[in-house]
């Protein structure tokens, strides 16, 4: 819906009558028939109505933002409470790199036989989730001690998105950074 509004309000694709109007204080034009897209030269038909009906339900409506604590889990809908040690590596060339997670006595092994098995390395924040399934648990005399979790990250977009994670966890969380 938001690419058929945007068209609609471009005057470089449409080719019909326009009629000036005001939205939300704004200047802007309506198509009123239709306009020709310069993606596949098909032509985008937009009702007056239902365009109308609309741009009243954007007004209506209120900006919602929900600011989300990051968080690790390994069962989803279980944060796991447990501090982990991170270790970062990257390529030379700076094109991928990889953060190894190891943690001590994970609360997860508290609750795993309640909520279920662990199914992934979930981190979650404002921007979404980031997932691994390479997860090794670490056990000590037939117990359950540790865990170490791999996140790869494969292009340089995937590592700005996981410092942006990390710097928000380690806010969150009181940490630092050390260069070993």
């Amino acid at each position: 819906m938001a690419t058929l509004q945007s068209l609609a309000f471009s005057p470089a694709l449409s080719h019909t009558t326009h009629q000036p109007r005001s939205l939300l204080g704004i200047a802007s034009r309506i198509v009123h028939q239709s306009s020709g897209s310069s993606f596949n030269g098909q032509r985008l038909c937009l009702s007056r109505s239902r365009f109308a009906t609309d741009i009243q339900n954007k007004k209506m409506s209120r900006l919602c933002i929900m600011m989300v604590q990051p968080k690790i889990q390994f069962i989803q809908g279980t944060d796991e409470q447990t501090i982990p040690d991170v270790k970062l590596t990257k390529s030379r060339d700076g094109t991928n790199g990889m953060a190894i997670f190891r943690f001590d006595q994970p609360s997860v092994f508290d609750s795993s036989g309640e909520v279920g098995d662990i199914t992934g390395f979930y981190m979650i924040d404002e921007e979404g989730v980031l997932t691994s399934v390479d997860v090794n648990a670490k056990f000590v005399n037939g117990k359950p001690a540790g865990i170490e979790a791999k996140y790869i990250m494969r292009t340089p977009r995937d590592w700005d998105r996981f410092m942006r994670f990390m710097e928000r966890y380690a806010n969150s969380n009181g940490l630092q950074f050390v260069k070993s």
